[in-house]
């Protein structure tokens, strides 16, 4: 994240705001929408990112594609605007949803296998989870059909690498040693 220490303090900034009001909710279901379009659309993050393009025509693009935003979510876009931060929006969104994680005492298990989760391994992976950091999780499945088999579980600081192609590339190092 470039810039992060100012992307974190508008983030505490409108979370400690959002709390306030009841909205935390609300704003973080626009962080990760803002995230996620982001993400998708490079001509949207090329336009937040360029200095040749108005911040007016920027916030009528952002307003428009993010219609029916929480006030709290429009109220950032309009300090980024006048604090000509506005390329930091990305950074934002993504520590508002760390730190809104943080307060509620969840966080994000990113779970990558071959093939989508069903819903009872999602419900086993959730309680692995819980036993492993004793925090409940939210899952996001990758599906990688190069793992072959197994999964990837990531969660926060922990990796835990049970994939077919891990294990085979174990067997082949353990052939070239020998």
């Amino acid at each position: 994240m470039s810039g992060s220490r100012a992307a974190v303090r508008y983030a505490k900034a409108v979370l400690t705001l959002a709390k306030d009001q009841n909205a935390a909710d609300a704003v973080n279901a626009d962080m990760k929408s803002i995230t996620e379009t982001i993400a998708q659309s490079t001509e949207l993050d090329q336009m937040l990112q360029s200095p040749v393009v108005r911040s007016s025509d920027k916030k009528v693009v952002l307003t428009k594609v993010f219609n029916d935003a929480n006030v709290n979510t429009y109220n950032l876009i309009d300090t980024l605007i006048a604090n000509k931060r506005l390329a930091l929006l990305d950074d934002v969104a993504q520590s508002y949803n760390q730190q809104y994680d943080q307060m509620r005492d969840s966080q994000i298990a990113k779970v990558t296998t071959a093939v989508p989760l069903t819903e009872d391994l999602k419900t086993a992976v959730l309680a692995k989870v819980k036993e492993l950091t004793g925090k409940s999780a939210e899952i996001e499945n990758i599906v990688d059909e190069s793992i072959i088999g197994g999964f990837i579980l990531r969660v926060g600081d922990i990796q835990y690498n049970a994939s077919i192609a891990n294990k085979l590339e174990k067997l082949k190092r353990e052939f070239t040693l020998n």
